[in-house]
């Protein structure tokens, strides 16, 4: 006969211990005894994932900061997240901070893709450190300044090809944009020039970029950071068909580095290479460059490429789409270019100082719609605390770009205004935007002057010279447009329908006779 009395005692007495323990473990990783930052409750074992819109989780985390503030703990499968989503307490911690908020997750995924060389998924190690030696070489806002010819050359390529293919609705738009920005990072990275949209390097390049934007999701990378074993399941296991994947995807990736290296260096070989940031890499270190240093240099230079050519022509899609659904804005746009730069010139760098609105609009296309609205999660590599609260070691630090974005005490946040970066008087205001787009601290996008640069030349190119309107349909009225967009790691609209013309002769004509083809 069970004794029941002794029963409850035993499991009261088991129930006691294991809270004794489970406390004086947090006593001993908390020897402060704060509390973590507020949050939701999660269940046992999973946590918080069920409470996550898995195709938008910004839109998730923007709810919970307004139910419990900027700064919110969850949990998922054992894994500790912290979800910033104010720019304040994100630069206080990322830069401040920056040497226990620059680490990432374990590259378990990413090395099973054969994509742990991409300086974004590096930790925070010596190899990350040689990385952004080389970028701060070659990438520096100064460095850059030297690209601005062929900015320019490359967005009239653009025009031209948008005038001559693209006169009326189709599905080209998005190719076109893919082009330019393929085209503008292969001349700069490795002087190499895109002939045709079918280039071999740039096609395999963008079916490796493909695979990892749509293999290697935070949480598949997170449940195997958290489990490793879980590799050790063959592809027929349900949810590690994936793998059937991994060892093609090794192959493309050592191809997309080593293919266009080799080219520079034949190139360089035979006298008859472009000034690039791989040929200047390589003379910088002529005479000290090692098996190591050529390995950081080859992965470097495919990071550029693989980070920055997707989501330089997914923002220029948003700056489109925003000029088609705003066309007040392109307007008072054109009246400043032409105000400055005169009706019959084409803008230039030389320009960008005094064009205020200009600089204003590319601002607001970046907080309007970020591409990267969750931006790439830190970790940090040692415990810490903030404003009364515990962030252990090993979290995960999520800086929420969508929210910082969109605040939800702003109800004007969902529209396009350039004015909200303006000064009464007009100028452009110091107060960048408050949304940390390109990252903040020492993980900060290394190509971010780069990528400024060339969106400015194509932002202020395409307004001096062409017109976006929506479609007409037969009864001579406009098609509707919406900002809708593709969700997923980075965002970008869905195709849409619109019309783009010339609208001045004279800059047409300049644009054409000064176009050097890629």
């Amino acid at each position: 006969m069970i004794n029941l009395p002794l029963v409850i005692a035993l499991s009261t007495l088991l129930v006691t211990s294991l809270l004794v323990w489970r406390h004086s473990v947090w006593r001993m990783t908390n020897p402060s005894g704060l509390p973590l930052p507020p949050g939701p409750r999660g269940l046992p074992l999973i946590g918080n994932i069920l409470d996550i819109d898995p195709a938008r989780p910004w839109l998730t985390y923007n709810v919970w900061a307004e139910r419990y503030g900027d700064i919110v703990y969850s949990s998922i499968l054992g894994q500790r997240f912290i979800v910033i989503s104010s720019a304040k307490v994100a630069k206080a911690l990322f830069e401040q901070r920056s040497s226990i908020y620059s680490d990432r997750m374990a590259a378990t995924l990413f090395k099973l893709f054969g994509a742990n060389f991409i300086t974004a998924f590096l930790g925070y190690t010596d190899e990350w450190r040689l990385h952004q030696k080389l970028f701060h070489l070659t990438l520096h806002p100064k460095a850059t300044e030297k690209y601005q010819d062929m900015y320019l050359e490359g967005v009239r390529e653009l025009v031209v090809n948008l005038l001559d293919g693209f006169m009326d609705a189709t599905d080209e738009l998005e190719g076109h944009l893919t082009t330019f920005s393929a085209a503008l990072i292969m001349a700069i990275t490795y002087g190499y020039k895109v002939t045709s949209r079918d280039d071999p390097i740039v096609n395999r390049i963008r079916r490796l970029a493909d695979i990892l934007v749509t293999e290697m999701s935070l949480e598949r990378a997170m449940l195997f950071a958290v489990f490793p074993s879980l590799l050790h399941l063959p592809s027929w296991v349900p949810g590690m068909a994936f793998k059937g994947k991994t060892a093609s995807t090794r192959n493309l990736a050592a191809e997309v580095k080593d293919v266009p290296f080799k080219f520079v260096k034949e190139q360089m070989a035979a006298g008859t290479y472009t000034h690039s940031m791989v040929s200047d890499l390589l003379q910088n270190y002529e005479d000290t460059i090692d098996g190591e240093l050529e390995h950081a240099i080859k992965d470097t230079a495919a990071t550029v490429y693989l980070a920055g050519a997707e989501t330089t022509s997914a923002t220029l899609l948003v700056f489109i789409l925003a000029m088609v659904l705003y066309p007040e804005v392109q307007e008072r746009a054109r009246a400043e270019i032409d105000a400055v730069v005169g009706r019959d010139a084409l803008p230039g760098f030389e320009h960008r100082s005094s064009l205020p609105y200009i600089e204003a609009i590319l601002r607001e296309t970046m907080r309007w719609y970020p591409v990267a609205p969750l931006g790439m999660p830190h970790a940090t590599s040692t415990s810490d605390s903030y404003d009364g609260y515990y962030i252990p070691k090993g979290s995960v630090v999520m800086l929420n770009v969508w929210g910082m974005s969109r605040p939800s005490s702003d109800p004007d946040a969902a529209r396009f205004d350039p004015d909200r970066h303006l000064l009464p008087n007009g100028q452009l205001s110091p107060d960048v935007n408050n949304a940390p787009v390109f990252g903040l601290g020492r993980r900060a996008c290394p190509g971010r002057f780069f990528a400024e640069g060339s969106m400015w030349a194509a932002a202020v190119t395409m307004l001096s010279t062409l017109r976006f309107s929506p479609e007409v349909d037969a009864n001579g009225k406009y098609v509707e447009v919406k900002s809708e967009f593709i969700p997923g790691v980075a965002i970008r609209p869905k195709p849409f329908k619109c019309c783009i013309t010339s609208i001045s002769a004279e800059r047409e004509r300049d644009i054409r006779a000064s176009r050097q083809s890629f």
